[in-house]
């Protein structure tokens, strides 16, 4: 790794993976740079606030400014204010997680989440606010790509990896040709499933979130819990539900101006592939 700003932006990425503060030797041999390097980039950012060292000559962790500065972000962005009284009442509905994913660029983003389950066993990872949704690997990136063709579909997956860098459960997909597969059913069946894939005894369903005006995907929309819960069943059950969520949220989408953005990075972006 080389260059000043991709190595400090590295950083600020893995401390945002661990709250609980990484001694600068793993930091560097987590991102491949002589310690003296991560020392000398983890006092920059220190005195810009974004870091401090727990302790003398101890880990290093994120403050609170880059949240701020991200949820400061989103705030204004008018997300919240038109899914957060959506994914509460889709929560209500089915007593289970409901988490929202936005389309930012060429990345499935996770931005909003409601916990219906209030008791029991309960599916409510907490640590996925502001990640990147692994596509290959879960049921929103399927519903995502299964709005593409293959061909785009394998170039999205082709940029991020098959596997991410954490543990999946026995039922991920291994292979692209049982990515492709998978794909194929969510677009027969018209919503995505994936049990026991991005987290053991796990079950999410999820579709994609179309803007009204021109039907474009601008997001995923998902239900998960524990997989004794979300049968097959279930989902049949439940479905509409989702459906009409993510209708709402396509419709309303109009009223903030990070989705009428990424309509013009799409745009741009397509006319840079045909081009």
């Amino acid at each position: 790794m080389s260059g000043v700003m991709e190595r400090t932006l590295a950083i600020l990425e893995l401390l945002g993976r661990h709250p609980e503060g990484v001694q600068v030797s793993a930091i560097a041999t987590a991102l491949d740079m002589p310690a003296s390097a991560a020392h000398r980039l983890l006092k920059e950012l220190s005195q810009f606030g974004y870091v401090r060292q727990l302790r003398n000559q101890g880990d290093y962790a994120l403050t609170i400014k880059l949240a701020g500065i991200g949820l400061a972000f989103l705030a204004r962005t008018g997300v919240p204010d038109i899914a957060q009284p959506i994914l509460d009442r889709l929560a209500a509905d089915t007593r289970e997680l409901v988490r929202l994913s936005v389309i930012d660029g060429e990345d499935l983003v996770w931005v909003g989440v409601a916990q219906g389950a209030v008791a029991g066993l309960r599916y409510d990872p907490g640590r996925e606010q502001g990640i990147k949704v692994h596509l290959a690997a879960s049921a929103g990136g399927h519903a995502w790509l299964a709005t593409m063709t293959d061909e785009e579909a394998l170039e999205r997956i082709g940029a991020q990896g098959l596997r991410p860098d954490f543990p999946l459960g026995p039922g991920a997909p291994a292979s692209i040709p049982e990515v492709l597969a998978c794909l194929a059913e969510t677009r027969g069946r018209g919503y995505a499933i994936l049990s026991n894939g991005y987290h053991a005894g796990m079950t999410a369903m999820a579709v994609p979130i179309f803007r009204s005006e021109d039907g474009a995907a601008i997001g995923c929309l998902s239900i998960a819990g524990p997989e004794v819960r979300i049968t097959p069943d279930w989902m049949e059950q439940f479905h509409p539900l989702l459906r009409v969520a993510a209708d709402e949220i396509g419709g309303a989408s109009e009223a903030s101006f990070f989705f009428n953005r990424n309509r013009a990075l799409t745009a741009e972006a397509e006319t840079r592939r045909a081009g």
